[in-house]
């Protein structure tokens, strides 16, 4: 089976070099981006099952990056990360295509596991 391939979308760099990192470690195909337009740019380019992106971000926040990775590629499925616990979010994220809300900070085994399930390897 193919490696998984992981878009990871955060305006904080060492977090996102952690988690591509890690991942990669555990056998997925991952690649960062720290704003919505990087991640926008490289959904153009590569294909991607599933994206993690932050919730809040300057410029674009992770909302609107997630509105528009599911414009170029529909199927791909999207996990919300937010270090914010308002209630909403989980439900806004669903109406922008959000497949499912994690808070930080994440445990990588969870993460793991939840990136197959949302990729139906789960």
């Amino acid at each position: 089976m193919d490696a998984l391939r992981v878009l990871v979308v955060d305006d904080e760099s060492e977090l996102v070099e952690a988690l591509v990192e890690r991942l990669e470690i555990r056998g997925f195909q991952a690649q960062g981006a720290t704003s919505g337009a990087e991640a926008i740019s490289a959904a153009q380019d590569h294909q991607f099952d599933v994206a993690v992106v932050d919730l809040k971000m300057p410029g674009m926040d992770g909302l609107q990056v997630i509105r528009q990775l599911m414009k170029i590629q529909p199927e791909l499925k999207c996990l919300l990360l937010t270090g914010h616990g308002a209630a909403e979010n989980p439900e806004q994220g669903r109406r922008c295509g959000a497949s499912d809300c994690m808070m930080k900070p994440i445990d990588i085994d969870v993460l793991t596991r939840t990136l197959a399930e949302l990729a139906g390897r789960g």
